[in-house]
């Protein structure tokens, strides 16, 4: 089956704190993928560094092959996202 989401040790920090911590996942095609867990998580934060909306500390996140930081024009052109809460 083809990948299509992958992290490798993915990190966003807020300063001291962090948000994600080397977070690793594999979703392939066909799967069926959710987020669940208490508030604070990192459910929002995977999620929108996936989507290059924040921009991560270190680690590697990949959507259909493409890199979502180099690749973000053409990850966004093929995903959706709703989420729960705007932020601006």
């Amino acid at each position: 089956m083809d990948i299509i989401i992958e992290t490798k040790i993915l990190t966003k920090s807020y300063g001291k704190s962090r948000g994600i911590i080397d977070v690793n996942l594999t979703v392939e095609q066909g799967e069926i993928f959710g987020f669940i867990g208490p508030n604070g998580a990192g459910k929002s934060t995977t999620i929108r560094t996936l989507l290059s909306l924040i921009n991560k500390t270190s680690g590697e996140a990949k959507i259909f092959g493409l890199d979502c930081e180099k690749d973000k024009v053409n990850i966004l052109k093929e995903v959706g996202y709703l989420p729960s809460e705007v932020f601006y």
